[in-house]
């Protein structure tokens, strides 16, 4: 969306985002006539997506009535599919989130039953949140595997039998409003940009059961030709000690088989520590566990040596890790720190940020329903609820 844009729906953007806060600022800011800009303000307010607040600070003259975004003008149901758990949220359209459910879920059953406990759990956050059906505008889908955008079916996923093709959104007909579906970590990747946004080029990877990457240009998710850039976890590399690892996908040595979360916890316990969950490794790790920290350092070594392709390759401002194994923090970001500013090269990593997500159990559902707001307030919406 161009700035010099003045639509009713570029005007909100400018509000919602921050970035206006005044009909003056938006006339700056879009450079169209005050008048234009002033008639499709009253507009938004007419429809309760703008408030006038108080009075701004004035820099000579009347001082400006300041705008502010109506976020309980409607509400979105934001879902965080997991492999093993499912989060469910319903959130107002600034994705403050009003009530949360989480379950354990196994992926594998199928899009029915794991549907069926989604839909249950929406009815239960919007019961707790004093909302109806009838209040969700949008509704927004994380799912473990790649998935085609535009009709919001799961493509081959590896992880989730059942679900190819599978169509997403019809299982949330009783809301009848628009579904956004999209991969896990292109929604955890719209969480760490949060309500604001951004306009910078990012890599958001997650590290959990498997690996992944959100692509981040200019501030927007980059998706690629079918939707499947940023399949970082099959990347190939050679193990430490040169044996084969087979990976779920049915090839050698990629990079989850080596340095996920599944792997973590299998080169725990060869290693003969007492766990049973990645989350068990990650605990240990954070305890100071000298086995379980060398483990999870050395999982960050071999991330970074892939990371530091992809630094060269992409130049990002920055890298924010998230996901369960991203949780141990320290001992994994200094190993993928290490491998990074090793391999990088140097122009590229002079200005690297390399960052934990400030709440890697959150950017999910946050990226959930700011994927379902930014699809229910985009341009041609908008346009059309005004002219309801």
């Amino acid at each position: 969306m161009g700035s010099s844009s003045a639509s009713a729906g570029a005007l909100l953007h400018h509000v919602r985002t921050g970035r206006a806060r005044s009909r003056a600022e938006l006339v700056a800011l879009t450079g169209a006539a005050r008048n234009t800009v002033s008639a499709r303000v009253d507009q938004l307010i007419a429809a309760g997506l703008l408030e006038e607040g108080g009075r701004g600070w004035s820099t000579g003259g009347r001082p400006p009535t300041l705008l502010r975004f109506n976020s309980a003008a409607g509400c979105v149901l934001a879902v965080d599919l997991g492999v093993t758990s499912v989060d469910v949220a319903v959130t107002d359209l600034s994705a403050q989130i009003l009530a949360t459910a989480g379950h354990p879920i196994d992926i594998a059953e199928g899009p029915r039953p794991v549907l069926a406990e989604v839909d249950r759990l929406a009815q239960q956050v919007l019961a707790e949140a004093g909302l109806t059906p009838a209040d969700v505008c949008a509704v927004g889908v994380g799912v473990p595997g790649p998935v085609e955008f535009s009709t919001g079916r799961p493509s081959h996923p590896p992880i989730m039998p059942g679900w190819h093709d599978f169509p997403v959104p019809s299982a949330f007909g009783r809301y009848g409003c628009p579904v956004f579906v999209d991969n896990d970590v292109n929604v955890m990747a719209l969480g760490e940009m949060g309500v604001a946004g951004s306009v910078q080029d990012v890599l958001v990877v997650k590290v959990g059961t498997g690996i992944g990457c959100g692509i981040i240009v200019d501030g927007g998710v980059y998706r690629g030709a079918q939707g499947s850039a940023g399949d970082i976890g099959h990347i190939h590399v050679p193990s430490a000690d040169g044996r084969e690892v087979v990976c779920r996908c049915g090839q050698t040595n990629c990079l989850e088989a080596i340095a996920g979360g599944g792997a973590l916890l299998r080169d725990a316990r060869a290693a003969g520590l007492p766990v049973t969950t990645t989350r068990d490794v990650v605990e240990r790790a954070a305890q100071g566990d000298g086995v379980a920290l060398e483990l999870v350092r050395h999982a960050g070594r071999t991330i970074g040596t892939v990371l530091a392709a992809l630094v060269n390759f992409f130049n990002p401002h920055r890298i924010v890790m998230t996901g369960g194994v991203a949780q141990a923090g320290v001992p994994l970001l200094a190993g993928i720190r290490e491998a990074v500013y090793g391999r990088a090269m140097p122009l590229a990593a002079r200005a690297l940020e390399i960052t934990v997500s400030e709440a890697p159990d959150l950017s999910g559902r946050i990226g959930a329903a700011l994927m379902a707001i930014e699809g229910h307030l985009d341009e041609d919406s908008v346009h059309q609820a005004l002219a309801r």
